[in-house]
């Protein structure tokens, strides 16, 4: 299938790819712009708060080298760890990046990195009255899915394990079930660390999927980039193809 007739649309914004990526924990920021190029992903993420690719000495060589790949940026409040803390950093990321787009990172456990769940809709709900455009991220909790989809957000990101596990879906069963259930784009968000996880993901029908660790800590980030790019490809094809029985 063409990819071009298969567009992903996330708050009436087209784009041609559905893969996301982060851009920390590269060995260099030239490893970076290599892996971006191979893949060529719909938006990188970035943080004001962590680390980026090891060698930028600045935050503005940071921010230059991804205006420079033509990726549109998708800031993050990685490191919050409260409702007025995202917030705010959600509207420093708006200024510094010159953008409405979100990626809504609310933490509640430090060991795991899961969201807390009872403050992430709230959080939500106020930056969408402030006009940013929301990409929660989540658990694979179809409550909390369907409570962040009421409050607004027009797609969520559930994880499909703890961030930088790299164990795969580990709960296929509530994954099936959130795309069963929810009608809203929905992006596999952290814990995929193979290309066939990707796969399987798109294979069940999700929209797209973000990737950061598993690219960046591979032994060759380029190419492992590709290989993502290609089996996403795969799966969603396979999944409007339809399985046989």
């Amino acid at each position: 299938m063409n990819i071009t007739s298969d567009p992903l649309v996330l708050y009436g914004e087209t784009f041609q790819s559905r893969l996301l990526l982060g851009t920390s924990r590269y060995p260099s920021p030239t490893v970076l712009a290599r892996s971006v190029q191979a893949s060529q992903p719909a938006m990188l993420t970035a943080s004001l708060r962590r680390q980026t690719a090891q060698g930028v000495t600045s935050s503005r060589e940071f921010f230059q080298l991804l205006r420079d790949t033509g990726v549109e940026v998708l800031p993050n409040t990685a490191g919050c760890h409260s409702l007025q803390e995202a917030i705010t950093t959600a509207e420093m990321a708006r200024e510094v990046f010159e953008t409405d787009w979100i990626k809504l990172e609310l933490i509640g456990d430090d060991y795991t990195l899961q969201p807390d769940t009872l403050q992430l809709p709230m959080a939500a709900e106020r930056l969408i009255a402030k006009g940013f455009k929301v990409l929660p991220y989540s658990t694979d909790d179809l409550v909390l899915c369907q409570r962040l989809v009421d409050v607004g957000c027009q797609a969520v990101m559930p994880w499909a394990a703890p961030i930088g596990t790299g164990k795969g879906p580990i709960n296929p069963y509530a994954m099936r079930t959130l795309r069963e259930r929810l009608e809203v784009p929905l992006i596999v968000d952290a814990g995929l660390g193979l290309p066939s996880h990707a796969c399987q993901v798109m294979e069940w029908g999700y929209d797209a999927v973000l990737l950061n660790t598993a690219v960046a800590l591979a032994r060759d980030p380029v190419a492992m980039a590709q290989a993502f790019a290609q089996a996403m490809r795969a799966g969603r094809t396979a999944h409007l193809a339809g399985a046989m029985e």
